[in-house]
């Protein structure tokens, strides 16, 4: 599509949930043993792959977690699929555990590290917390290579010849122009 002297493309939007979450090589290990160090972190996760690198930390009460890292996707994949949901408590630490505990806090979690954006938004999704109102139905559309000029109103104009627009929202930055793409909702595909 042409808009002015500047090519744009249109694509359908894909929902985040419904897109690839991409290679990883980077996991986070929470719930580890109190005598971890990183001979044992070492000899617990070199059976999958390859490590790049490793650290292990600890929270501000005490509780020991790790970064592993992977020369490859599939070593962190394979690392994950193995050792999440693992016990690794002694016999003496599964008896003097309560029988209400909840798992998560003592099994061994291994998952891929996320970001911090990343992690919030799956806290939010959990506790149910959206702060956005009712979504528009029918089809979104993400329009991309846009001029800084563009508005709300000269893309809907631009669009309305195709379908009813629902929504049409040019994002901006904090200079009130365009950054470069929008979101065009239609009411039926």
């Amino acid at each position: 599509m042409q808009i002015g002297d500047k090519t744009v493309e249109v694509h359908a939007f894909t929902k985040r949930e419904e897109r690839d979450p991409g290679t990883f090589t980077n996991i986070y290990v929470k719930n580890l043993p109190d005598d971890t160090d990183e001979a044992k972190l070492t000899s617990m996760f070199d059976g999958f792959g390859t490590i790049t690198s490793s650290a292990i930390l600890e929270d501000k009460i005490g509780r020991k977690f790790s970064f592993v890292n992977y020369d490859s996707t599939e070593a962190a994949a394979k690392a994950v699929a193995e050792l999440n949901g693992k016990d690794l408590r002694t016999d003496e630490q599964k008896a003097a555990t309560k029988e209400d505990a909840e798992p998560e806090s003592y099994l061994l979690y291994v998952g891929r590290a996320q970001t911090k954006a990343e992690r919030a938004r799956d806290l939010r999704q959990k506790t149910n917390q959206t702060t956005t109102g009712p979504r528009a139905q029918g089809v979104n559309l993400y329009v991309k290579n846009l001029d800084e000029s563009e508005t709300d109103e000269s893309l809907k104009e631009l669009f309305q010849p195709f379908g009813t627009v629902t929504s049409c929202v040019a994002v901006k930055d904090e200079k009130d122009k365009c950054k470069g793409f929008a979101f065009v909702c239609f009411s039926t595909p």
